[in-house]
């Protein structure tokens, strides 16, 4: 099921924006209007180690540290998951990646973290598994959203890279 198909089945209401396919948060900036909602970057990782799989979702503007996340999370170090896991854990392709894209890990295999500023703001922006629109949710719809998946985001105050 895609993902406006699922958010309109459930009556999860939504703010949508069609745009040019955007790969990058510059891209997006020149091409989608001011909506409600954080700017996200969502990066897909997996655990050089082991077989642990995270989706994180934070502010556009932020960079994080990876390093200091990976020992938080007891995840020894991120490496960037393939285009080949992506599509395989989240049914999406590079460019289209977003908080949305959980609802394809029906395994529940990648662990869901969300920069605790995101999850505070009153809505966030999001890819509907395709990155030629966006989506505005307001946290309330978000939390419903992965309610019906049965699925608890871990809520952190991401740790930012030293400038």
């Amino acid at each position: 099921m895609q993902a406006i198909e699922f958010l309109d089945a459930n009556h999860i209401e939504y703010q949508r924006v069609d745009h040019p396919a955007v790969f990058t948060n510059e891209e997006a900036k020149a091409v989608i209007p001011e909506l409600p909602g954080a700017r996200t970057k969502n990066l897909f990782l997996r655990s050089r180690k082991s077989e642990r799989l995270f989706l994180l979702v934070f502010q556009e503007d932020k960079f994080i540290d990876l390093t200091a996340l990976a020992k938080h999370l007891g995840a020894g170090r991120f490496n960037f998951a393939s285009p080949e896991q992506l599509q395989e854990f989240l049914g999406v392709q590079p460019g289209a990646v977003s908080v949305l894209s959980i609802m394809n890990d029906s395994a529940q295999r990648v662990e869901l973290v969300i920069d605790a500023e995101v999850w505070a703001d009153t809505a966030i922006l999001c890819h509907p598994l395709v990155n030629t629109a966006t989506l505005s949710l307001s946290m309330e719809q978000l939390r419903r959203f992965l309610d019906l998946l049965g699925r608890t985001p871990q809520i952190l105050r991401l740790p930012l890279k030293k400038p």
